[in-house]
């Protein structure tokens, strides 16, 4: 029997058990987020095709980080990131024994995340129908490129990638200039957009099986996640009233409002209000502009907007960043220095809340300055959970399949040598 709490659980959802079934990034990160938030997670790979993640550079080795692997300690900084927290089991789930050692794992969960292709599952015999047949209290959630359910309309070829549902959401054409080539968002949105919504689903399913009793299957789209995101900006609407789709670096309709160039780099000025404007205006040298037709108020200035950005440029690009924020500032102006992702991810003040983590190699300790991501949530009552080093592949087998399922030493070892794990 799966023990109900572990002295290493701690958090909102300790003393759940949730069967993990991802791989590469989109469903690792929704087990990370549960298992930051107390859940237990246990991690199932194919004996034969680890977790892919692992084999992702750069790799932490005893000499810091590399590009390639150099020695059989390295171990891919991704992994070290994504799988954080978990319990590490393999499982030959095209096995009949594997699956028979997987149902006895079902029997005992809480929650099953997967992220296969759609159907994948359920043609090996374990997808959410047999899970329900096992435990009907079992949430069971599947994050996928187009959903799990079937749907008209073309999908491309049918494989999801980040950058395959970025091109179909619409997202790529939302960045850039008018005219320039599509623009990739730089982190994976769909990869780590689509999970979190996977948790929240998780999280609402729960709250229905105290009522009801019962689990229930969680579907969510990595497409459908991203292109509603999308639909939050009315952008058809908007260049059919004469502003284009894709505005740069500026957000004309809330003029001024975007990224300028300093001296020495660039600088973020939000100013929708009538308030921020006049600071602005106050800023750089402009009172003036309070009171002028043509940036008095927000409809002119969007009448106005390369006129009044071209005023805004020829003073922000004189001043270094580290004197114009503060100007900027003191004129009750929302402001930021564009910062690159190195010094962003080390900044003091997420570092100190959790929200970014120092990662360090499971041998040789913190050999390198790396930094991962991590639960960016703060709880009042609860305390904050204590996420277990990334496992190596079947690290746990022993404690999850010999103690926690009872099949003991000699069962682990049956198991090892039918190829099962």
């Amino acid at each position: 029997m799966i023990p109900t709490e572990s002295s290493e659980s701690s958090g909102p959802l300790a003393g759940l058990t949730v069967l993990d079934l991802t791989h590469a990034l989109a469903g690792p990160f929704a087990s990370f987020l549960l298992a930051g938030l107390g859940a237990r997670v246990i991690k199932i790979e194919n004996p034969c095709a680890p977790d892919p993640c692992r084999q992702n550079p750069p790799y932490l080795g005893a000499d810091g980080v590399s590009l390639g692997r150099k020695s059989e300690d390295d171990v891919s900084v991704s992994a070290l990131n994504r799988l954080r927290g978990k319990y590490g089991v393999t499982l030959n789930l095209k096995k009949p024994r594997g699956r028979e050692v997987f149902t006895d794992l079902v029997r005992h969960a809480d929650i099953v995340v997967e992220n296969f292709s759609a159907g994948t599952l359920d043609r090996l015999g374990i997808g959410y129908a047999f899970a329900r047949s096992i435990n009907p209290r079992v949430i069971y959630c599947s994050i996928s490129g187009f959903g799990a359910t079937k749907t008209t309309g073309s999908t491309g070829t049918g494989k999801a990638m980040d950058s395959i549902i970025q091109a179909l959401s619409g997202l790529m054409m939302t960045s850039g200039a008018p005219g320039d080539p599509p623009v990739r968002v730089g982190v994976p949105m769909a990869d780590l957009l689509a999970p979190a919504f996977g948790v929240i689903g998780i999280l609402a399913a729960l709250r229905q099986r105290e009522i009801s009793g019962a689990g229930q299957h969680v579907d969510v789209s990595m497409l459908g996640v991203l292109t509603s995101l999308v639909a939050a900006e009315p952008f058809d609407l908007l260049e059919a009233c004469g502003l284009p789709q894709r505005t740069g670096l500026m957000v004309p309709r809330l003029t001024p409002f975007g990224i300028y160039e300093s001296a020495d780099g660039h600088v973020a000025i939000c100013a929708p209000s009538e308030q921020f404007a006049r600071g602005v205006f106050a800023a750089i040298g402009h009172p003036e502009f309070e009171s002028d037709p043509r940036f008095a108020t927000r409809d002119a200035r969007v009448a106005h907007v390369d006129e009044l950005n071209a005023h805004i440029e020829a003073f922000t690009r004189t001043v270094p960043s580290t004197d114009l924020v503060p100007l900027l500032e003191q004129h009750g102006v929302p402001a930021a220095k564009v910062r690159s992702p190195a010094d962003a991810v080390r900044d003091p003040r997420v570092l100190a809340r959790g929200e970014t983590v120092p990662l360090e190699h499971p041998q040789f300790g913190r050999v390198a300055a790396v930094v991962g991501m991590g639960v960016p949530i703060t709880f009042s009552d609860a305390p904050s959970s204590h996420l277990r080093p990334a496992p190596s592949v079947g690290q746990d087998n022993a404690l999850v399949f010999g103690e926690w399922l009872g099949y003991g030493s000699a069962g682990v070892e049956q198991l090892r040598t039918g190829g099962i794990i």
